[in-house]
């Protein structure tokens, strides 16, 4: 009758970098900590496990000599997404 929620997307923090991405396809960390509200540190460790679970790609580079950590979401995030969404509709819709 309902579909599993992936657990992994199912936190807000998560699911709001996740919708970011999925219509930037690349954001900056500071973008991405202004428009979710995060705390750094909370941002950087929800941005580690979807990077550990091949949602998203990391890559650290430099703006002159600022750091610049770049996000990116992965085929499998589109498809961990997209999952996701259609999971959630079979709550919604009936």
């Amino acid at each position: 009758m309902f579909k599993e929620l992936n657990p992994l997307l199912h936190s807000e923090l998560r699911l709001a970098v996740m919708s970011l991405l999925i219509t930037a396809e690349e954001a900056d960390f500071v973008y991405i900590r202004q428009q979710t509200g995060a705390t750094a540190g909370n941002l950087s460790i929800q941005i580690d496990k979807l990077n550990k679970a091949g949602y998203v790609e990391v890559t650290k580079t430099f703006k002159g000599k600022m750091p610049c950590t770049l996000c990116k979401i992965t085929p499998l995030g589109i498809q961990a997404f997209e999952e996701y969404v259609e999971a959630l509709k079979s709550y919604i819709i009936k």
